[in-house]
């Protein structure tokens, strides 16, 4: 009897009685479990959701046409626009003159009623409170990423915010395919060993990590106003953590996370603030363009890149400085010489040829077809392709997919993008950007005044959905407040789409940031450099120094001298 209860005794497996003890309740907070944040949260959400939407809300729902909502086609309300996509029976039968009664509906058709104005205006707040909801959970980690991810989707279900069909659609954008698609091809990429000789092309005249922070970063920033700045984030982070891997072995040092920081978010920054320089930077910019021209204002090619372009290599310069200054003290390496790294690296690898340069075509096809192709096929159908290109050349496994791709952060950028849907469509995005133009004191409505207040609204929207979403929210909204104020168009408009470049303080603020985080692990043990809250504590200073610079270049220094 005794060896049977031996036998059957976990106590005696000290793996199986640990993983126990972790799955035990606690009131001890860790990262993925934070039960005191948790609980915290779901009360307010709670309250919030109870109380009834503000009068804002219900006016805005109500309103004829409101500039910045995108009406379905036959409808002049946002409520008629919600009720022809979730009640399209209830709705087709009031455009024909025909009263639907709720009782008779219930009993016979199973037709919803239509959705009254109060229902909307209570739906656009639900919205609006999961959005935070999610950005405090995902802030601060009190449940796992990906947990928090698929909550997003099943609070819209649950709200009936939107469609299940609808949800999945908003999960699978363009945008997430990319992400999923760029972490996979990094995977073909350090497998082969092809990042470190991308790594000898592109950092080998960098020799210190002041060379990195003041010359490297323009650059990048520069190239981020022609190319896809996710695709150069995406090719860089592998090569930067074999760089960072190796300087750590040579000074005999496990892990300098301080390194790792100023590798990382000076490059996802520098990217990122690469916006302005030209119209082709990204799709926020191409919807500036079309509403200008819409406004009668078009803007050509070369005049955007006159007016925006002299700003990028200054702002990535002193994101180069903070960075240089916050965090090379408190590297626990000498220095950092990628050049030599990258050279000594190059000197042992075999030649060239094999699946490496397989990998090297379907990369040279890949960044071609985002160029050529990025505006029809989008940036996720041909990372697509090259992903099933990896497969069938026997580059990549299943196992290879499963172990280097973090599907948490591909989840949580698809999160994101149902937001900013769910978001758009329930009239919570147009609230939100009304309701902070409404707060902006006098002296930030006119003259450049309202040019800093936009920036203000756009660059702290921004963060919170996409640049396109709050570009396109926007732009409605406040290019007629340049008639007004008697400013410049052009000038509130291209301020608008700068300030979107400007998403550094949280994950989901551009795929930018979801790859850096995502891809910014030790290559040997697979733990992550990057914590949710490092973007909050480096991408906030960023940002408001962006905001400062940028007003600056344009009350005080180079627009001055434009004619506009």
């Amino acid at each position: 009897m005794s060896s049977h209860h031996t036998a059957v005794d976990h106590s005696f497996d000290p793996l199986l009685a640990e993983g126990l003890e972790d799955r035990r309740w606690t009131w001890k907070n860790r990262p993925g479990y934070k039960p005191i944040f948790f609980i915290m949260a779901a009360l307010v959400f709670t309250f919030v959701v109870i109380m009834p939407p503000t009068q804002g809300m219900l006016d805005m729902v109500k309103l004829e046409k409101p500039a910045g909502y995108s009406l379905a086609s036959g409808t002049q309300t946002i409520t008629d626009t919600v009720n022809k996509k979730l009640r399209p029976e209830a709705y087709q039968a009031h455009a024909s003159g025909q009263s639907v009664d709720a009782e008779k509906a219930g009993e016979h058709n199973h037709v919803k009623p239509l959705l009254t104005h109060y229902q909307v205006a209570q739906m656009a707040k639900v919205t609006i409170c999961i959005l935070f909801l999610a950005a405090f959970l995902w802030g601060t980690e009190a449940l796992p990423l990906g947990a928090t991810d698929i909550m997003v989707g099943v609070m819209l279900y649950l709200f009936a915010i939107l469609p299940i069909n609808e949800i999945s659609k908003a999960y699978m954008k363009d945008a997430v395919f990319f992400i999923f698609g760029i972490l996979a091809v990094a995977v073909g990429v350090a497998k082969t060993g092809l990042d470190k000789r991308i790594g000898l092309i592109l950092l080998s005249r960098i020799k210190s990590a002041k060379a990195f922070a003041f010359f490297f970063l323009p650059m990048l920033s520069l190239s981020a106003g022609f190319l896809s700045e996710h695709a150069l984030v995406a090719l860089l982070i592998p090569v930067l953590m074999g760089i960072y891997k190796v300087t750590c072995k040579m000074y005999g040092i496990k892990k300098d996370r301080a390194l790792a920081v100023f590798l990382l978010l000076g490059v996802c920054f520098a990217a990122n603030h690469g916006g302005p320089g030209s119209p082709a930077a990204g799709g926020r910019n191409a919807i500036m363009v079309g509403y200008l021209a819409e406004y009668g204002m078009p803007i050509s090619f070369l005049e955007w890149m006159k007016i925006g372009m002299p700003f990028v290599p200054v702002m990535s310069w002193v994101i180069g400085l903070f960075m240089y200054l916050r965090l090379k003290p408190k590297f626990q390496v000498t220095d950092v010489n990628p050049s030599e790294i990258v050279k000594q690296e190059v000197k042992n690898m075999p030649k060239f040829g094999g699946q490496e340069a397989i990998m090297a075509v379907i990369l040279v096809v890949l960044v071609l077809a985002w160029i050529i192709l990025g505006e029809h096929a989008g940036l996720g159908g041909p990372t697509l392709y090259a992903v099933m290109a990896m497969f069938l050349c026997r580059i990549l496994n299943w196992d290879d997919i499963q172990n280097g791709v973090a599907f948490d952060v591909v989840g949580l950028y698809a999160a994101a993008c149902a937001m900013g849907v769910a978001l758009k469509f329930t009239g919570g995005a147009l609230w939100l950007a009304s309701t902070f133009v409404s707060l902006l004191p006098d002296f930030l409505t006119r003259g450049d005044g309202l040019v800093i207040g936009v920036s203000l609204l756009t660059g702290t929207m921004t963060n919170f959905m996409s640049d396109g979403a709050t570009v396109a929210a926007l732009g409605p909204i406040v290019l007629p407040m340049a008639t007004l104020a008697n400013v410049s168009v052009w000038k509130v408009g291209l301020i608008t789409s700068f300030s979107s470049s400007f998403a550094n303080f949280l994950v989901v603020g551009t795929p930018n940031n979801a790859i850096c985080f995502g891809m910014g692990k030790d290559p040997e043990t697979g733990e992550r450099l990057l914590d949710v809250m490092d973007f909050v504590k480096f991408g906030l200073p960023i940002t408001l120094l962006a905001w400062v610079v940028l007003w600056g270049w344009s009350v005080f220094g180079y627009w001055r001298f434009l004619a506009w």
